[in-house]
C-alpha cells in the first residue's frame, strides 16, 4: 500500500525516527567520550618498555633511555622551516614523545625525538624502572647494591647473568625493607604523633579557655600539666623510635648507570617501586597494572599530585556530597511542602515560584561568593566569637571548610529539589488526602503518613539530580573549602572525629589543579584523564544508590497510588 510524503509526515513517523536517530547519536556521544577518557587516563599505569638509542642530529650525538609516550606524524614542511634537516622527500615525518625521566640529572622528564635521528632502537632486558618519592622516574642499569656507605655487590655488563640476577634478587628484597620500614614511619608520624599533637593542642584550648573564663582552680590546671607531661614524654620516645627507624631506612642504596653513562647514586628509601618492564611477561604486567591502579584510588598524591594516587580527593567528594544531600533534603522538601500544602495559592506563592526558578540558573561562583561573606565571614566569625574565643586570632569556623563547601552546594542545589518534591506532591490524587482526612486523621499526620511517603520517589529524583549537578562544581569550592593537597581526611580517629571545620580536598578542583596549575604539563596529562573518569565514576556511583533507593520507595508506595 502506497502512502504519500504528506500522509507520513502527518502520521508521526518522521519525528519518532529523528528522535530515535539524536538519542542513538548521544549514546555513542557519551560512549566515546568515556572510551576517550579510559584510554587516555588508564594506558597510563601500564608499565611500558624502555628503548635505548642514539639520537644523531646536527653531527651531535647522545644516548637516550626512556619510555615512548606518544608517537605522532608531523608535516615534514613544518620541521623544514623550523630549521630542522630532513634528508628524505616524505611528506610527513614522525616524532616521539620520550619519558626520558631521571629530572635531577636532566633537568627534564620529557623530550621529542624525531623517528628519523633516533638510530639504533634496542630494549635491553637490563634496563630498570625506578618511581621515586622525588624527581620523578629514573632509568638506567643497576651496577650496584651499598649497605651503610659499603658497596656489597657490583656488576659492570650489560648481558643478564647469574651474578647480575642474583644482585637484583637482593635489591628487590632491601626495597621491600624500606617500604616496611616506611609505613612504620608513615603510622608514626600520622596516626600515633599526630594524636599527640592533637591532644596537646585541646589541652592548650582547654588552659587558654580556663584563661579566658578567669578560673582560678590549681586542681584544672595541674591536672592539664601533668597530661601534658605525659603526652610530652610519650613524644619524646616516638620520637626517638623516629630516629632508629630513619637511621634504618637509610642504611641502603643504588648505583645506577643513566644515559649518557653518568652514574648516580639513589637511596632505597627514595623508592616505591622498582622493576624491568623489559624482561617482564604479559602476566607480570597484569599484575603490576592493578597494583598501580589500587595505588592511584589508595594513596595519597605526590610530586605536586603528578604521582601516586588520589584518595583524599575521592574521600573529600563522597563526603561533602553526602552531607551535601542531608543538607539540601530537608531545607528542599520543607520548602516544597509549604508552597503546595499550605501556602496560599497567590500573587506571593507565584513570585516566590518564580524566585525558585530563578535561583536554579544564577551561575555557580555567585553561590560561591555568598558562601565565603555569609557562611565563612559572618557565621562563622560569629561561632567562633560564641565558642571558640580560646583559639582566636586563629580561626576555626571562621574559615572556608567542609561544613561551608556543603551548606554553598546545598544553597545552589536546593531549587532543583524543591521543584522535584512540588511535582511529586501535585501528582497526588486529592481523593487521597480526602480519605485520610476522613478516617479523623490530622492535616499534619495525613501529610506524614500518606503524603509524603507517596512522594518519596520524587523527593529522591530531586535528591539525585543535586548529586549530580553538586558532585561535579568546581568554581564555589575553590572559595568555600577546597584546597590543592589535605592529605589527613576529614574523618579520623580524633575526638570529635569528624571535623567539619576542616579543609579537604575534590576530585574535580583536583582535574584544575593538575591539568592547568601543574609544574610538569607532560607528566600530568594522563592523570587528568584518569581522575576525570574516576570523577564520572563517582557521580554515576551516587546516582545509581539514589536511584536505587527511588526504585524500592517507589514499589513499596505503588499500591497507595492505585
Amino acid at each position: 500500500m502506497n502512502i504519500s510524503v504528506k500522509e507520513w509526515f502527518k502520521s508521526g513517523s518522521p519525528w519518532v525516527w529523528l528522535n530515535a536517530g539524536a538519542v542513538a547519536i548521544s549514546i555513542i556521544m557519551v560512549i566515546g567520550l568515556l572510551g576517550l577518557i579510559a584510554v587516555r587516563g588508564l594506558s597510563h599505569f601500564w608499565p611500558a618498555d624502555i628503548v635505548e638509542g642514539t639520537y644523531t642530529i646536527d653531527g651531535q650525538s647522545k644516548k637516550v633511555i626512556g619510555e615512548i609516550v606518544e608517537t605522532h606524524e608531523v608535516l615534514t614542511e613544518q620541521l623544514i622551516e623550523a630549521g630542522i634537516k630532513i634528508p628524505d622527500d616524505n611528506e610527513f615525518s614522525i616524532r616521539h614523545l620520550l619519558k626520558i625521566g631521571n629530572r635531577d640529572v636532566n633537568g627534564t622528564d620529557f623530550t621529542w625525538a624525531l623517528e628519523h635521528y633516533f638510530e639504533d632502537q634496542t630494549r635491553p632486558v637490563m634496563l630498570f624502572t625506578a618511581e621515586r618519592r622525588e624527581w620523578g622516574n629514573l632509568y638506567g642499569y643497576l651496577r650496584s647494591l651499598k649497605e651503610s656507605g659499603k658497596e656489597i655487590s657490583h656488576y659492570d655488563g650489560y648481558e643478564q647473568t647469574p651474578e647480575y640476577l642474583a644482585m637484583w634478587d637482593e635489591l628487590d628484597k632491601r626495597v621491600e625493607r624500606a617500604l616496611r620500614i616506611h609505613e612504620d614511619i608513615l603510622k608514626i608520624e600520622k596516626q600515633e604523633i599526630g594524636s599527640i599533637n592533637y591532644e596537646l593542642e585541646r589541652l592548650r584550648l582547654k588552659e587558654r579557655g580556663l584563661q579566658l573564663k578567669h578560673v582560678e582552680d590549681p586542681a584544672a590546671y595541674d591536672a592539664i600539666n601533668q597530661r601534658r607531661k605525659q603526652l610530652d614524654a610519650d613524644y619524646e620516645g616516638l620520637q626517638q623510635r623516629l630516629l632508629d627507624l630513619y637511621t634504618e631506612i637509610n642504611r641502603d642504596s643504588l648505583t645506577a648507570e643513566v644515559a649518557g653513562g653518568q652514574v648516580v647514586e639513589v637511596q632505597l628509601a627514595k623508592i616505591v617501586r622498582i622493576f624491568r618492564p623489559n624482561a617482564m611477561g604479559i602476566g607480570q604486567k597484569m599484575v603490576h597494572y592493578a597494583k598501580k591502579l589500587w595505588e592511584f584510588v589508595s594513596d595519597e598524591p605526590r610530586e605536586a599530585n603528578t604521582e601516586g594516587g588520589i584518595f583524599p580527593a575521592i574521600f573529600g567528594t563522597v563526603m561533602m556530597v553526602l552531607l551535601m544531600s542531608l543538607l539540601v533534603t530537608p531545607f528542599g522538601v520543607i520548602a516544597a511542602v509549604y508552597l503546595r500544602e499550605y501556602a496560599k495559592q497567590g500573587f506571593i506563592t507565584r513570585l516566590i515560584r518564580i524566585a525558585v526558578n530563578n535561583l536554579a540558573g544564577v551561575p555557580s561562583i555567585v553561590y560561591g561568593v555568598f558562601g565565603l561573606g555569609f557562611f565563612v565571614y559572618f557565621l562563622g566569625g560569629n561561632i567562633d566569637d560564641l565558642f571558640f574565643q580560646a583559639a582566636k586570632p586563629a580561626p576555626t569556623f571562621g574559615t572556608p571548610g567542609l561544613m561551608w563547601a556543603s551548606l554553598t552546594l546545598a544553597l545552589l542545589t536546593v531549587p532543583v529539589v524543591i521543584v522535584a518534591t512540588e511535582e511529586g506532591l501535585s501528582r497526588i490524587p486529592r481523593a487521597v488526602r480526602e480519605g485520610s482526612l476522613a478516617l479523623g486523621a490530622t492535616k499534619f499526620e495525613t501529610l506524614m503518613k500518606v503524603v509524603l511517603p507517596m512522594a518519596s520517589p520524587a523527593m529522591m529524583t530531586g535528591v539525585i539530580l543535586a548529586i549530580a549537578r553538586a558532585a561535579g562544581e568546581v568554581a564555589p569550592l575553590m572559595l568555600v573549602g577546597v584546597v590543592k593537597l589535605a592529605p589527613s581526611l576529614p574523618l579520623d580517629g580524633n575526638y570529635p572525629f569528624i571535623h567539619l571545620d576542616q579543609k579537604f580536598m575534590h576530585l574535580g578542583f583536583h582535574i584544575y589543579d593538575v591539568g592547568f596549575q601543574s609544574p610538569n604539563v607532560e607528566a600530568a596529562r594522563p592523570l587528568v584523564y584518569a581522575t576525570a573518569l574516576l570523577l564520572v565514576l563517582v557521580i554515576a556511583l551516587l546516582n545509581m544508590s539514589a536511584i536505587a533507593i527511588r526504585n524500592h520507595l517507589r514499589e513499596k508506595y505503588k499500591a497507595l497510588e492505585m
